[in-house]
């Protein structure tokens, strides 16, 4: 099988350790990589601003950059869930209808795709540590993720999966939400980060980078006994033991 990645600009920029650790996992899966190195933005952030004309600018590279008819995979459930939810409203009635068709029907998140469509849920990972899932406002309602998160996480050798209260409620990132409303966003992500540690978990996993970022400032800030982790990075852990 040949799949082209699709690597979020906050991840290419941020959590760059997350693209290279998704790609060692097809890899492993015998699965044959393209990467576009022209690829940039999906154009989220300018959509959820009101600004849509930037946005089809940006979609409409997007296409042109993931135009081979190919697979396309990616560790953002939110960046995918974009492109399936949202370039229908921004390129209605127009001639890119057709050529948005076919890609929306060939994106997938990672682990929607390890579980589902390849059918794999045992890498060999090892992870000696307690977690807890957040699971992502975009992951779960814009994308459809439901099982795959934690099928993938029990079969990592070591790893022990705590429930936390309330673990599908937003953390306040949101996009420029965390910036526009900044005092209800930093309590929303005081509230999922107490949830977190009243498990006693030593990370919090989630498929979106960008949540991550979030929480793991507000941790940081407060100088707080717990950590955040992206799941690519868990499943692509421990093969060298």
């Amino acid at each position: 099988m040949e799949v082209d990645v699709f690597i979020p600009c906050f991840i290419d920029q941020v959590y760059p350790q997350v693209g290279m650790n998704m790609i060692k996992i097809l890899q492993k899966l015998d699965v044959t990589v393209h990467y576009n190195p022209n690829q940039t933005c999906c154009g989220q952030m300018a959509f959820n601003s009101g600004y849509w004309d930037e946005a089809r600018s940006l979609g409409e590279k997007f296409m042109k950059d993931f135009s081979a008819g190919r697979i396309v995979v990616g560790p953002s459930a939110s960046c995918i869930g974009m492109v399936k939810n949202y370039y229908p409203l921004i390129f209605h009635n127009t001639s890119k209808h057709n050529e948005l068709k076919q890609l929306r029907s060939n994106m997938y998140e990672i682990s929607d795709f390890l579980v589902n469509k390849l059918n794999v849920t045992r890498l060999g990972a090892v992870f000696n540590h307690k977690v807890t899932v957040h699971d992502a406002c975009a992951a779960k309602r814009e994308y459809g993720l439901t099982h795959e998160v934690r099928t993938l996480l029990s079969h990592v050798k070591g790893l022990e999966i705590v429930e936390m209260k309330e673990s599908d409620e937003c953390c306040g990132f949101g996009g420029t939400f965390s910036v526009k409303h900044e005092a209800v966003s930093t309590a929303m992500a005081e509230q999922k980060i107490e949830n977190a540690m009243a498990t006693g978990a030593e990370y919090i996993v989630s498929t979106e980078s960008s949540c991550l970022m979030h929480q793991e400032a507000y941790i940081k800030k407060h100088k707080l006994p717990i950590k955040t982790i992206h799941i690519v990075d868990i499943l692509a852990s421990g093969w060298d033991l």
